[in-house]
């Protein structure tokens, strides 16, 4: 897991891809707002990491499709720029 520093708006947690082009305009999107986030891309994992972190993302996004937002317990699947700002900012 690696950390990017910024405002502190709760927990907010990115599973990704590391060569995924939604994936990379998420983590810009999330600087672009200034917020701080951890980020874990899942296919630079070791086997059995990947498959714990796997089955972490599918109990609320079964399709375990990337990117993957989690802001206070609210899971958005997707790059869908709207949801996850009104997720930061209603907390």
């Amino acid at each position: 897991m690696e950390h990017v520093e910024g405002k502190d708006k709760g927990n907010i947690m990115l599973y990704a891809i590391s060569t995924c082009g939604w994936c990379k305009k998420t983590k810009q999107f999330l600087r672009d707002l200034g917020v701080g986030y951890d980020f874990i891309d899942v296919d630079l994992l070791e086997k059995d990491e990947k498959e714990k972190i796997e089955e972490e993302v599918k109990k609320c996004n079964p399709r375990r499709t990337y990117p993957t937002v989690i802001v206070n317990e609210r899971c958005i699947p997707g790059f869908r720029k709207d949801d996850i700002k009104e997720a930061i900012e209603n907390g």
